[in-house]
């Protein structure tokens, strides 16, 4: 079951960033806002600092799979907006996973048995 969509507009982006509300780790930054909606709205930004289109569309496929797996353990009204440092560059799956989740239960709005 579906319970997100993506962020797109450079407005709703900057919507999120104006909040302030932001924890990193070592691959990731992530931001969120309440949306006061039943729904997450994610959005995805890869810096060219980080590499080449074929590197940055890698990124966000990889982080974009990660939050889909574990989407029903997110708590739902937020926009999320992933960050990917360049130190994740070269990360497989499993450490982008466990970036992604230890964001989310800093900010609590992930069950915290995932």
């Amino acid at each position: 079951m579906k319970y997100s969509e993506s962020l797109k507009k450079n407005r709703d982006f900057q919507q999120v960033y104006s909040e302030k509300i932001s924890y990193a780790n070592k691959y990731l930054v992530m931001y969120i806002r309440e949306n006061h909606k039943n729904q997450n709205r994610l959005g995805i930004s890869v810096s060219k600092k980080v590499g080449n289109s074929v590197i940055r569309h890698r990124l966000t496929r990889l982080i974009r799979e990660c939050y889909r797996l574990h989407e029903e353990s997110f708590r739902r009204g937020y926009d999320i907006v992933v960050i990917a440092r360049v130190s994740a560059k070269e990360k497989g799956y499993h450490e982008m996973e466990k970036a992604l989740l230890h964001l989310a239960r800093l900010h609590k709005i992930i069950d915290q048995g995932s």
